[in-house]
Parts: C-alpha cells; sequence; structure tokens
C-alpha cells in the first residue's frame, strides 16, 4: 500500500488528502478482514497461475471436484454443496457444458431434473487442473511450514463449521 502524505492544511484540518497514509482503523484488528485480504491475495496468485493456464476460476473448479467425487449429482444438491443459489447453479453447469467438461443425463428418479458427470475431456482437464492446483497452493503458502498449513485449515474450518 502506497504511503500518502499529509498536505499542510490537511494535517491541520484533520482532512486526509491524497498525500494522507491511509488509516485502516478498527480493520487490522478484524479477522474478517485479514481474511478477505487473504482471498484477495489467493485469488490474485491463482488468476497468475492457475486460470491464466487452465481458463477456470475457482468456483467453477471446485464446482467440478465435487462433480467428479459425485458422479450422477443433481443439480440442486450441488448448488446445496457448494452453498450457492440453486438459480444460479444453471449458469454454472451451462458454462461447464459448453466447454465440454461435463454432461447432463436425465434424473432416473426424477423426469424434471438432471444428474451431472464428468466427460472424458472434463476428467483429462481435471486432472490437469488439480496439478496446477496442488502447484498454486505450494507456491502460495511457502511462508507456512507444513505443520502451520494444517493449524491454519484445521483452525479455520472450525471457525465455519461453529457458525453454519
Amino acid at each position: 500500500m502506497g504511503a500518502v502524505m499529509v498536505s499542510q492544511q490537511g494535517a491541520e484540518a484533520g482532512i486526509a488528502t491524497e498525500e494522507t497514509e491511509v488509516s485502516y482503523g478498527l480493520l487490522p484488528k478484524v479477522l474478517g478482514y485479514h481474511l478477505r485480504r487473504t482471498q484477495v491475495a489467493i485469488f490474485k496468485h491463482f488468476a497468475h497461475s492457475v486460470a491464466a493456464a487452465e481458463d477456470i476460476t475457482p468456483g467453477l473448479f471446485g464446482m467440478l471436484q465435487v462433480i467428479a467425487a459425485n458422479p450422477g449429482l443433481g443439480q440442486s444438491r450441488l448448488a446445496e454443496a457448494m452453498e450457492v443459489d440453486r438459480s444460479s447453479i444453471v449458469k454454472v453447469v451451462n458454462q461447464l457444458t459448453e466447454r465440454g467438461l461435463i454432461v447432463r443425463v436425465p434424473s432416473l428418479s426424477d423426469r424434471r431434473s438432471y444428474c451431472l458427470r464428468l466427460t472424458p475431456e472434463g476428467r483429462m482437464a481435471l486432472r490437469r487442473m488439480e496439478q496446477a492446483i496442488l502447484r498454486h497452493e505450494e507456491e502460495f503458502t511457502k511462508a507456512l511450514s507444513a505443520e502451520e498449513k494444517t493449524t491454519l485449515v484445521a483452525l479455520l474450518k472450525r471457525l465455519y463449521d461453529q457458525n453454519p
């Protein structure tokens, strides 16, 4: 974050100017602020290291992972699992279908719904993406030891598990 200096008039008036160093007030003491800054940083790193090579977003990658791990999963269940609105899941499924990564198959138990499966091309692409993701994770977390990464994940999981 670039330093911004205070002009003589602004300093005397207590008003931030273009030269004033920005204060974040209480934010540096707030967990959510640090989580958001980390999310922004990891998404930027993802964009440069994974998305640039694989043309995938973190959200789409997550959807592919859940579909791959649960062949035949319904669109509604995918929306629940990923904690997204059921109406917005159609857009995501359309994107993945148009790219040839998944197919919709009519449900055997409910003719109004579809089950999702990876295509052979989707399985190959997912393997490549997984390797890119693992490299990305390794690079992004290089400042942490293996034990620290494990602890960080456990602590974060504890927080979101207690606040569903």
